[in-house]
This record gives structure tokens, sequence and C-alpha cells, in this order.
């Protein structure tokens, strides 16, 4: 019987990563198809697109104990609505100029980057660890 060999940490990391993105590809497409249904006055669709793109991003943060899973999945559904808000020369836009539009486009972004700020941050952040410039535990430096 052959052995199999596990997986490093490294391409397991890099699957979930790629994985995640592809959800942001596909999260983005959906969203930007169905967020128009309303119960008049209010955009229902548009909301609960955008309470989902907060869980997905918040919950891929906690899950891998890092902000850069939160912000595979954001990149990626920002890279799809980047094409869907782009006017073409029909004048046709699969993501409109009402309501339901802007609560998608806005409180999407909105959702997303408080989803990535609200995940813990990996031990290894070289950007966001606070760091205690000029004053030193030990003493002064010596001269």
């Amino acid at each position: 019987m052959p052995a199999f060999r596990t997986p490093s940490n490294t391409v397991v990391t890099a699957a979930v990563y790629a994985v995640l993105a592809l959800l942001g590809l596909l999260t983005g497409v959906l969203g930007a198809f169905q967020h128009s249904w309303y119960i008049r006055p209010v955009p229902v669709s548009a909301l609960v697109c955008v309470a989902l793109l907060f869980g997905v991003s918040y919950g891929a943060g906690r899950a891998m104990r890092g902000r850069g899973t939160a912000l595979a999945f954001t990149v990626g559904w920002a890279l799809v609505t980047m094409v869907w808000i782009a006017g073409r020369p029909e004048g046709d836009l699969v993501i409109a100029n009402d309501l339901s539009g802007y609560v998608y486009l806005y409180g999407g972004l909105v959702a997303l980057v408080t989803g990535v700020m609200l995940s813990p941050q990996s031990d290894r952040s070289w950007l966001l660890t606070p760091h205690t410039f000029g004053s030193r535990a030990d003493g002064p430096p010596a001269a």
C-alpha cells in the first residue's frame, strides 16, 4: 500500500486563500444579480447580502486566526464588483443607481472592511503590530 504524504502548512494555507478568493468572486457575481429584491420600501436582499459579506469575511478571519484570509475574500468580491459597476457604451449596468444598489455596494464595502479589521491579527503581522518606539523596558540605550 503506498504511503501518502501529508501536505505542508504552506500548501494548505495557499489553498485556503485561493478558495476564499474564489468564494469572494462567486459571492460578488451572485450578490450583484440578486441584491435588488424589495419588500417595499426596504431592499431586503441587499441588507441580507451585506450581512452575509460581513459574516463570511469575519468568519474566515476568525477561523484562520488572521486578517489575510478575510482580506482574500474581500479582494475577490471587490474585483468582480468593480467589473459590475463599470458602465458600458450601451448604458447597461449590473449594479444600478438605486437604493438597493447603494446599500449593496457601499454597505458591502463597509461590512467587508469591518470584517477584516475585527478579525484577529496574526502574530506575524509586521504592519499592524503595536510598537513602543523610543521606550525600552531595560533602561536607556548604552552609549
